[in-house]
């Protein structure tokens, strides 16, 4: 009876042993966890239109000369004609890679005034006044993702009022019509995208207006009191914000 109870017992342990492996094969195999995709870099492109305000503060040099006939007779002296300024601009950017290029039209309201009495005949103070300017220019650029860096050049125009005063009372002797004035301007600029479409940044502008002669005619009475030429130049600084559209951020695979 013993051995037939110990047959019995050795069987079942037997048959309990091959059951294991065949209950661990019919377990569920282990889920396959895929590993998370890599994060993509996100690059901020620079390309669209833009439409902005600006808004600053600028300074015109201006150096008179008395002429006779086309002819030097005395230096007058300089001054500088010193204001705010606020406009805006619109352009197109392109960026191929890291270089960004474009083409922007930008147009300003300024009140750049400023006076001298005049070295060669001290009973007179001349003025000179800017009340707007206009730019036009083409822009090569370097950008990192959203900082971008900015040389420009291109035309330029000013508009200019002189006039010619005492300057013991201060009255008003002479004026000469206002004048549209072209030249020329180099600037450069840094401009920051602070989100998909807008970005804000800082330019400085250098106007190139050259010389130009005037004839003043008394007021009243309309007849010659003097002919001066006038030297100018004109730098600009603006705070600009800028709003794109036509070119959004986009990964980088």
């Amino acid at each position: 009876m013993k051995i037939a109870m110990k047959k019995i017992l050795l069987g079942l342990a037997g048959l309990a042993a091959l059951a294991v492996p065949a209950s661990a094969a019919d377990l569920a195999a282990r889920p396959y966890t895929k590993a998370p995709p890599a994060m993509i870099p996100v690059l901020y492109d620079w390309s669209g239109f833009y439409i902005g305000a600006n808004g600053g503060w600028g300074s015109s040099h201006k150096c008179w000369d008395r002429e006779a006939l086309g002819v030097f007779v005395a230096a007058e002296g300089c001054h500088d004609a010193t204001g705010g300024t606020a406009g805006g601009q619109i352009g197109y950017r392109w960026q191929a890679g890291t270089w960004v290029f474009g083409l922007e039209g930008q147009g300003n309201w300024a009140d750049f005034k400023g006076n001298h009495v005049s070295v060669f005949a001290p009973a007179i103070t001349a003025e000179s006044k800017i009340g707007a300017f206009g730019l036009l220019t083409g822009q090569i650029g370097y950008a990192w993702n959203n900082v971008l860096l900015y040389v420009r050049g291109g035309g330029a125009v000013t508009d200019d009022r002189f006039r010619i005063y005492s300057t013991a009372t201060g009255a008003l002797i002479a004026n000469t019509t206002d004048d549209t004035r072209w030249g020329g301007v180099v600037g450069a600029g840094v401009e920051f995208g602070f989100s998909p479409n807008w970005s804000a940044g800082v330019a400085y502008d250098h106007l190139f207006m050259d010389s130009r002669s005037y004839t003043f005619n008394t007021v009243p009475g309309g007849a010659l009191f003097a002919t001066d030429r006038i030297r100018q130049d004109v730098d600009v600084v603006t705070v600009r914000v800028n709003y794109r559209w036509g070119g959004p951020v986009i990964a980088k695979y």
